[in-house]
């Protein structure tokens, strides 16, 4: 996008009242973030969900200003940005309602088909989280998966050092700004994440270090990720909240089990027994369960039926497959515009056709 495009979608991203949700609302009514500006209030409140308290405050000259100076700051320090319609936008991340119009990226994160996971858990994390973090990248090595976290103590940085240790992109997600690095003492590491993957954020350089500024972050490694995995974590946390946000999302959720009297395993157990998560008891089981394949595996030969016969929604299907290899099957719906309901039906139909083959974590591919 052009620098003109990107002040405005930063001005309408640094208006209070307006969040991702809204911001993309008023983008897609008006078509540009630049033409929001320039619409007639009359015509805003128009829109669905649009009320005058929402948008009291966009039309200030305040917000225009300050993304000039952002903007100055993200070329000084040499800061890429992605705006949610772009190519380089992550893929996942786009089909997030609440995904940030403008993510912010330093380093050089290398999204290309690999799989991308993310590792949260425990703060406090016990000597038999560490060993099970480090193991679990370990075997995962060789699949060679983009290793997502918050760069946080305990469970984050654990999973953040292992992968630098098997030579594996990391991305940190950061709850707040690139001008600074929390906690301090992880200063060490930003070089080498750096050299192999990077940060992201949805925050200014501008805004104020707040708790609450965690849970926001947290959207974006859900949303980065086709599954979250949990190390450990108490009977409340930040990871708990990651492993709801994946779920809401419909991305898989895996839990490290562990002792009824073990505090740091209480909120895993209970992600386990209300069925928000698979219960992971050896590293291998995430490759199983999301289908992955090394590149030395081949598929299963399976005799397909000759001169098939498709109607329209099936061939849509088939051309969106043909084109995006393996798909989740809420994503197919999106993008194919046909409700879950009716398009369960219908690769149903095609599988037993021979046409498609359902894959474990709600994933379809073409036979």
């Amino acid at each position: 996008m052009t620098e003109q495009q990107l002040i405005y979608a930063l001005a309408l991203q640094h208006v209070p009242k307006i969040g991702s949700t809204t911001a993309k609302k008023l983008i897609n009514h008006c078509g540009s973030a630049e033409a929001v500006f320039k619409e007639k209030k009359a015509k805003l409140l128009k829109i669905d969900g649009i009320g005058s308290i929402t948008i009291e405050g966009l039309f200030d000259n305040i917000h225009l200003e300050e993304a000039e100076n952002e903007l100055r700051f993200i070329k000084d320090n040499n800061i890429l940005t992605h705006y949610f319609t772009d190519d380089t936008y992550p893929e996942k991340l786009k089909h997030c309602i609440d995904g940030p119009i403008v993510l912010f990226q330093s380093g050089c994160v290398n999204i290309k088909q690999q799989p991308i996971i993310s590792i949260v858990g425990a703060r406090k994390i016990t000597t038999n989280g560490i060993a099970f973090c480090e193991k679990l990248v370990e075997a995962l090595a060789p699949y060679n998966p983009i290793i997502v976290s918050g760069f946080a103590y305990g469970t984050d940085i654990t999973a953040q050092t292992s992968s630098l240790k098997q030579n594996l992109q990391t991305i940190g997600c950061l709850a707040h700004g690139l001008n600074q690095i929390y906690p301090k003492v992880h200063k060490k590491y930003v070089a080498d994440i750096e050299k192999h993957g990077g940060f992201f954020t949805d925050f200014w350089s501008t805004d104020a270090f707040d708790r609450n500024n965690f849970l926001k972050r947290n959207r974006i490694i859900a949303g980065l990720s086709e599954a979250t995995i949990v190390i450990e974590s108490a009977a409340k946390g930040g990871s708990l909240v990651t492993a709801d946000i994946a779920n809401s999302y419909n991305r898989e959720v895996f839990a490290v089990p562990g002792r009824t009297t073990d505090s740091q395993s209480v909120g895993c157990n209970n992600l386990i027994k209300f069925q928000k998560a698979h219960l992971l008891s050896q590293p291998l089981d995430v490759p199983y369960l999301l289908n992955w394949q090394l590149e030395s595996e081949q598929k299963p030969a399976v005799q397909k039926q000759l001169f098939v016969e498709l109607d329209s929604d099936e061939k849509t299907i088939y051309n969106y497959l043909k084109a995006n290899d393996k798909q989740l099957l809420d994503v197919i719906a999106i993008d194919c515009n046909i409700p879950s309901y009716k398009l369960a039906g219908i690769l149903l139909n095609m599988e037993l056709k021979g046409v498609v083959r359902p894959l474990p974590g709600k994933l379809f591919e073409l036979y």
